[in-house]
């Protein structure tokens, strides 16, 4: 097969970037040159004088020092341990189908086979050079090339890229579709290979670590000095070389493109298809149903298994859809794992650790819970602590209990005492009246429903949660109850969990994959506004209310995640009348649908 017009353009760009590597070097070594030159013209008696005896002492030493300056950012340079994506490694032993499917897609291709297989708990693919000695395993632990066995541990050949594969896929495509998806991926070893773009890539990536370690906080002024002197050289030429890279990144890729397109082109078309919709069902599962989970200190342990559910329903309910559901007849790519609940397991705890933070492993606030449990363990839970939580509040904030015939004789926590609470018809909430409560009419004081100023104000040392442009256009008991959720949560959030490391913890092992300090990676959504937890706070009263009085039940649904059933049903309707009793301070749509449903807001519910 040729040489595609996208390697050579990556060629010439991974030139572009040695030449600016190699002109870095010079302008290191230059001061040296000079410097020897002037001490070479002592030996002829032809630098005689005292200019140039001054500058051979002026130079000489600067020479020195730009040396060993250079030196020191040539060893950070090639020491710093480039960024490492976290995934799941896959053994040939656990997955032989598939690095099998691998190797003949690299034989075709007429490329190299990657050096080893990773999942990734996201929807893409890619290839990355694992190569740094840092990256290395140990050697008695060093995996053989996927092109076959029979290699020696030591090879001569530049080891080839790990294939990094999105476990979604692996779920939810059949295999010919997932290899259709990976021919133009694999396809990109072959431009890896070529010397000067591997020796490019090196260098980008190296600067780029170096930045890192440059940029990381110390507390020892010299190093702190010492290292910002090496970040700004590293900035200087990681700009040189941005245009640079970039275009040889571009080139590879349409290399591996137009390699790629004498296998399975047609195939991949569909596949794509196959793509954008796995990615849509694994950001709604992750958003929707394994969100609430994470927040509880609960891991869904077969999130890859849930897309494949989620996409299914979808599939039902879409009449768009309806040619998906045919393709789960077909052998499904995870078919080519081995064990593929323990391989989803992992990519599901690792999901849970980049995307909310959770801890390496299991432990007694952070235990992995299956679909079948979900409703109960999550669902039910979760609804009954936000109930508790808002009943808490409302005993901080001096609320008493509803009052009327319908009303209990104690005062045990009841829906009609929130609604009563949040019922009210005054002008909406603005920033200019900060903790203020409307008197109830005809009174001169606060209502029975409401608690004074002081009370409602935020927590003492906290900065005013009232002041939020998310509040405006509720009704002041709403912005003041949701300020006093937001601000309890943050407390419960703030307090230290056995299953979280603590702030005073030792720094991560350097050796370690990648930095937990950061965690989570890559958040899902921002923090909820009051607004948000207070609805979601009243969502749970309802339901525990209909739970307890009208035997509804907690459900899962793959789209939307927690759901009540009423009779089997789910029900929809819920969301709108809870905006309008927040926003507008007015019960009636709740209460005409709780009054329908036979859901008895004055009984007495059971708090988490």
């Amino acid at each position: 097969m040729g040489v595609e017009a996208g390697a050579q353009a990556a060629r010439a760009r991974a030139l572009a970037v040695l030449r600016i590597r190699s002109r870095a070097l010079a302008v290191a070594l230059l001061p040296a040159a000079v410097a020897v030159i002037l001490l070479a013209g002592t030996v002829g008696d032809r630098l005689e004088g005292p200019v140039w005896d001054a500058a051979r002492w002026v130079l000489t030493p600067f020479a020195v020092l730009v040396l060993l300056a250079a030196a020191g950012i040539a060893l950070v340079v090639a020491r710093a341990r480039p960024a490492m994506s976290p995934t799941v490694p896959v053994t040939e032993e656990a997955a032989p189908d598939l690095y099998r499917m691998v190797r003949d897609l690299a034989d075709r291709l007429d490329v190299p086979a990657p050096s080893a297989i990773a999942l990734t708990p996201d929807c893409d693919s890619w290839l990355e050079d694992r190569t740094h000695p840092a990256h290395a395993p140990p050697p008695a632990e060093e995996h053989r090339d996927i092109a076959g066995p029979g290699k020696q541990a030591h090879r001569r050949h530049p080891v080839a890229p790990v294939l990094v594969i999105g476990s979604p896929f692996l779920w939810w495509m059949r295999v010919g579709e997932l290899r259709a998806v990976l021919a133009p991926v694999i396809a990109g070893t072959g431009p890896s290979a070529h010397p000067d773009i591997a020796a490019a890539r090196r260098f980008v990536r190296g600067l780029d670590a170096a930045v890192a370690v440059a940029s990381e906080p110390r507390r020892d002024p010299v190093s702190r000095a010492v290292l910002a002197g090496v970040g700004w050289v590293a900035r200087i030429l990681l700009r040189s070389c941005r245009v640079h890279a970039a275009e040889l990144e571009r080139g590879v890729a349409a290399a591996a493109a137009e390699r790629a397109q004498a296998v399975d082109y047609g195939l991949r078309i569909v596949a794509q298809e196959q793509v954008g919709l796995a990615y849509a069902g694994w950001d709604r599962l992750l958003t929707r149903v394994a969100l609430p989970a994470w927040r509880m200190g609960r891991w869904p342990s077969r999130l890859d298994a849930g897309v494949v559910a989620a996409l299914t329903e979808l599939s039902r309910r879409d009449r768009l859809a309806e040619g998906f559901a045919s393709r789960l007849g077909e052998r499904p790519a995870c078919d080519l794992l081995e064990e593929p609940g323990t391989v989803d397991e992992a990519a599901s705890l690792l999901a849970a650790r980049l995307f909310h933070g959770g801890p390496a492993g299991p432990g007694p606030d952070w235990s992995p819970v299956d679909w079948s449990a979900y409703p109960d363990e999550v669902v039910d839970r979760k609804w009954r602590l936000d109930a508790a939580r808002l009943h808490r509040v409302l005993d901080a904030m001096g609320v008493r209990p509803a009052t009327g015939p319908t009303a209990p004789a104690t005062v045990a926590p009841t829906l009609s005492r929130v609604l009563d609470h949040l019922t009210d018809t005054g002008p909406a909430w603005t920033a200019g009246n900060i903790g203020a409560t409307r008197p109830a009419a005809g009174s001169t004081g606060p209502g029975p429903d409401t608690a004074p100023p002081e009370a409602a104000g935020p927590p003492p040392g906290r900065p005013d949660p009232l002041d939020d442009e998310d509040l405006a256009g509720t009704t002041a008991p709403s912005a003041t109850l949701a300020a006093r959720l937001s601000a309890e949560l943050a407390r419960e959030e703030a307090a230290p969990s056995p299953a979280a490391p603590s702030p005073a913890s030792p720094p991560p092992d350097p050796a370690a994959l990648w930095d937990d300090r950061a965690l989570p990676l890559f958040p899902l959504q921002p923090p909820r506004t009051a607004r948000e937890l207070l609805a979601d706070h009243l969502t749970a009263m309802v339901c525990c209310a209909a739970m307890d009085t009208a035997g509804a039940t907690p459900g899962l649904d793959w789209l939307d995640g927690p759901t009540l059933l009423i009779d089997g049903e789910r029900t929809a309707d819920l969301a709108p009348k809870v905006l309008t009793l927040i926003e507008d301070g007015d019960a009636t749509p709740l209460r005409v649908w709780l009054s329908q449903l036979g859901i008895r807001p004055e009984k007495p519910v059971r708090l988490g």
